[in-house]
Parts: C-alpha cells; sequence; structure tokens
C-alpha cells in the first residue's frame, strides 16, 4: 500500500513516472508492488488502469496488481482522500475497472451502503478490506463476516479501541482471521501502541505497508496527493489543515524501524514479505524463499544494512562492488 515516490505519484497515470517509481522500490529491495488508487472518478480511474495494464515488468519492481483505496470510503474519515468523488460501493465499476488491470485489494467503508453484499460479490476477485470508515464495533464484525478480511492502515482513518466502544480497531484485534496494515515509519502509529498491535495481530496477521507519498526519496518540500496540497516538514506529510497525508517512508526503513521499536525479527520480516503477499494472492510467486517462486532477493548484513538486491534473479543493486 503506497502511492509514489521521488516525485512521482500513480495516479497521475504516466508511464515514466511508474518506471521511476517501480526503480526507486527495487533500490530499497521492495520487488513486487502493488501501488494505490485514490478517490477520483471512473474516467480518472480508468485512465490510471490503462497506464497500470500497459506497464511492462521487467525492470525495477514488479507491478502485481493495483490496491483500489477509494471511491468506496466514509465522508467522515476521508483523510487527505478527496471527498467529491466519494461514493457508495458500486459492484459493476469495480468489475470494469478489475478487467482493464487486476485489482487486488479494495478499500470500503463497512458502514456505506450495500457494502456488506459488495464485499460478499468482490472477494471472489480480490480482498476486500475495511478502511476510511466511521463504523462502529457491529457493523465492522458483520462486514467480517460477509466477505471482508483486512484492515487498510490500522488506526489511521477509522474507529479507535475504547473502553466502551470497540470500534473497527477493537473488531480487528478480536478476530482471529482479519489480517491488517500498519504503517510503522513512527508517526503515524506510536512504538508502543506498534508493539501491542504486533502482539496482538500475531505473526501471520500483521502486514506493514508505508503508505508512501511522491516525497519518498526526497527532501521537504510541497507535494500533491489525490488532487489535495500536502507540505511535507521534517519527513512529516501534513495537509494545511494538519491531516496527516500518508507517509515519506518506504518498506526497507520500516522494517529497521520496527526492529529498533522491538518487534521480533521473524514477525517484522513476515510482515514484510509472505504477509503482504498472501493478502493481495501474490504468494505462489513471491513473498518467500521457495523453490518455483521468482528469485527476489534481499541481502542485508548484521547492521542491516543493503549490501545487494537480486531482482528475477539477476543482481540490480551491489554495495560490495
Amino acid at each position: 500500500h503506497f502511492h509514489g515516490a521521488v516525485g512521482h505519484d500513480f495516479c497521475d497515470a504516466d508511464e515514466a513516472g511508474l518506471q521511476a517509481i517501480a526503480d526507486f522500490e527495487a533500490s530499497k529491495g521492495v520487488l513486487a508492488i502493488c501501488p494505490a488508487t485514490m478517490t477520483f472518478s471512473e474516467e480518472i480511474l480508468n485512465g490510471i488502469m490503462d497506464v497500470a495494464a500497459a506497464h511492462k515488468n521487467g525492470q525495477g519492481a514488479d507491478l502485481v496488481g493495483i490496491n483500489m483505496e477509494g471511491p468506496y470510503i466514509s465522508a467522515a474519515k476521508k483523510g487527505a482522500q478527496c471527498g467529491d468523488f466519494i461514493r457508495k460501493p458500486d459492484f459493476e465499476e469495480f468489475l470494469k475497472l478489475h478487467e482493464i488491470c487486476p485489482v487486488c485489494l479494495v478499500d470500503v467503508a463497512p458502514e456505506a451502503e450495500g457494502s456488506n453484499a459488495f464485499a460478499a460479490r468482490a472477494k471472489a476477485y480480490c480482498t476486500v478490506s475495511a478502511a476510511h470508515t466511521n463504523s462502529d464495533y457491529e457493523t465492522a464484525e458483520k462486514a467480517f463476516e460477509a466477505g471482508f478480511s483486512h484492515a487498510t492502515h490500522l488506526f489511521n482513518a477509522m474507529t479507535q479501541l475504547g473502553s466502551r466502544t470497540p470500534g473497527v480497531v477493537g473488531a480487528v484485534f478480536d478476530s482471529d482471521s482479519v489480517t491488517a496494515e500498519l504503517i510503522c515509519d513512527g508517526f503515524h502509529i506510536a512504538p508502543a501502541t506498534l508493539r501491542i498491535a504486533f502482539q496482538l495481530l500475531g505473526e501471520d496477521r500483521s502486514v506493514i505497508v508505508s503508505d508512501a507519498m511522491m516525497a519518498s526519496g526526497l527532501a521537504d518540500g510541497d507535494f500533491e496527493l489525490g488532487g489535495q496540497k500536502v507540505y511535507v516538514r521534517d519527513g512529516k506529510a501534513l495537509l494545511a489543515d494538519g491531516t496527516i497525508a500518508a507517509s515519506t517512508t518506504n518498506l526497507y526503513d520500516e522494517f529497521r524501524n520496527v526492529l529498533r521499536f522491538g518487534i521480533p525479527f521473524r514477525q517484522a520480516l513476515k510482515s514484510c514479505t509472505i504477509n503482504p503477499a498472501r493478502v493481495i494472492h501474490a504468494d505462489k510467486e513471491t513473498g518467500s524463499i521457495v523453490q518455483g517462486k521468482r528469485a527476489d532477493l534481499l541481502v542485508l548484513d548484521r547492521d542491516m544494512e543493503i549490501r545487494m538486491v537480486i531482482a528475477r534473479g539477476e543482481i540490480v543493486v551491489n554495495h560490495d562492488r
């Protein structure tokens, strides 16, 4: 789950920009990507899907599918998404977009009209995730029974865990099967809260995501996300009103973060590799070192510094030369 890097946004629908993003991700050892759309009109989403479908893998990170973050979300919890295009879940629209370029994950607010009926159908095509939602615990619980199986950037843009109102966060923790994303830049979620979340989710349900925007890999400055101005200061991305707007990190740096925060090595590793691969049903091709899968390998030294990146069996980064 990320939106862009090095000055480019996936939603720019620009092939050169998409390739620049793929090259940057590969330099950080991220070799399979599932970039996210934003809340736009169907016409704009069509254009984004067209460029993604035409993209040729084989250089940099391989695009394995699309994360549809919006437009089926809650206006009350839209975060940095544009409220003008928010709409109720539309299976026919989703299917048209999926047919242009495979959608691996679609975000839906469980309280949206028709969300459970949508999930019951869409789950045959991709993972349905609770996201940007003002849902209460009971509504989220029913959504997980109906076909939702994942939660997008847990804690962010959703109802929180309270003593008398468990919210979506509580419904996720109370489940034994729902997987959940965690942004591990140390800003979106406090390290102590991350430690609690990783412990509750266990080794197989935790998924580390960056939710990175085009400022990833660049210095502070002014950028855009989903048509809105984003101000990055001290590495923190905010809208003008102070709303957190994605991150400026990357998966490799987050891996190192969580080790520093005290997350067990094995869980941290699985949360960056096989767990997200399973969520988007890419685990038959990537996500672990198994005969028959793609030879995508990241070699680190004892200090967790990148020594080598191997993509599709070829060395693409070698810091030992």
